[in-house]
C-alpha cells in the first residue's frame, strides 16, 4: 500500500504480482523456474510495462541474478506447484489424470520416471518416508521394484495403481492414497527442501532492513524447514535477526478460499 519494490519468488499464475501491482508506486520482480509460464508473465508485463520484470530462474539463485541489485520491502515464497502445472496432465504432477511421470518444474534434468524406474528399493522407501511422511513407504517401494521388473512404470496412473493395491484399506479415504508418494517424488525431483533453504539464505541478504520475508507453506515439511531456518538450525548455527510475526499458523478465511 505504501509502494516499494517486491520480489515474487514463485510467480506461478501471477496472483501475488498482480495484487501487489494494483497498488500505485509498487514494482515487482518475479521469478519462476518454469519456462511454460512466460506467456502469463508477458501479459503482466504488458499491463505494467515499467513496474514489472520477469526472470526465468530458480529462487535458489537469487544472489546470483545480476538484476537483483535492490533492497525489496517484501520477498514472497509461495511453495509447492501452481494450478497451471497440476492442470497440465503432460507435466505428470496430478494423480487424478493420466500423464507421463515427469514432475519437473523446470531447470532440472531428473524426472519422476527416472527415480521410479532406476532408484533402489531402499532409496525409494527413504524418499517416500522423509519427503512424503508415508508410513507404508517400504511396502510401496517393494511393489514398485517388483512391477518394473516386467514393465517400466511410465504413466502417473501406473504408479497410482501400484500404490492403491498396497494401500487398499485407504481407497475410501477422503485423501487419495497416492498423495504422499506424489508429494515426495515431486519434492525430490525438484530438490524443493534444498531450494527453499538456499532461497531463504539469499533472501536474508537481499531484503530491506525493515522488510519482510513471507513463506506460504502447505505441509509440515516446508513449515518445519522454514521454522528451523529462522531458528538457525539449518544454517550452520548462524542466526538471523528475524522478528516472527504471529506465533500461530495464519489460515485463510472463507472469503479467500
Amino acid at each position: 500500500q505504501h509502494g516499494g519494490t517486491f520480489l515474487d519468488c514463485t510467480f506461478g499464475g501471477g496472483g501475488y504480482s498482480n495484487v501487489i501491482l494494483s497498488y500505485p508506486n509498487t514494482k515487482v520482480i518475479a521469478i519462476d523456474r518454469d519456462k511454460n509460464i512466460s506467456l502469463l508473465a508477458e501479459k503482466v508485463k504488458k499491463k505494467f510495462p515499467k513496474r514489472f520484470k520477469f526472470i526465468n530462474d530458480k529462487f535458489s539463485n537469487l544472489d546470483k541474478i545480476k538484476d537483483l541489485k535492490i533492497k525489496p520491502k517484501g520477498i514472497i515464497f509461495d511453495l509447492g506447484f501452481s494450478t497451471n502445472q497440476i492442470k497440465d496432465y503432460k507435466r505428470g504432477f496430478s494423480f487424478n489424470s493420466s500423464g507421463p511421470l515427469d514432475m519437473r518444474m523446470g531447470k532440472n534434468e531428473t524426472s519422476a520416471f527416472d527415480v521410479v524406474n532406476n532408484f533402489t528399493e531402499e532409496s525409494l522407501a527413504l524418499i517416500f518416508k522423509k519427503l512424503g511422511e508415508e508410513k507404508d513407504s517400504k511396502k510401496i517401494a517393494k511393489a514398485i521394484v517388483f512391477k518394473r521388473k516386467s514393465n517400466q512404470i511410465i504413466y502417473t496412473n501406473d504408479l497410482v495403481n501400484i500404490i492403491s493395491r498396497v494401500k487398499k484399506n485407504y481407497l475410501y479415504s477422503k485423501t487419495n492414497p497416492a498423495t504422499k508418494v506424489f508429494q515426495a517424488l515431486r519434492m525430490f525431483v525438484n530438490k524443493e527442501v534444498t531450494e527453499l533453504i538456499a532461497g531463504l539464505i539469499s533472501a536474508t541478504k537481499l531484503v530491506d532492513k525493515n522488510g519482510k520475508i513471507i513463506v506460504v507453506s502447505f505441509h509440515s515439511i516446508e513449515d518445519r524447514t522454514t521454522k528451523r531456518f529462522i531458528q538457525g538450525r539449518d544454517t550452520a548455527g548462524i542466526k538471523f535477526n528475524f522478528k516472527l510475526v504471529g506465533g500461530k499458523p495464519i489460515k485463510a478465511d472463507p472469503t479467500e478460499i
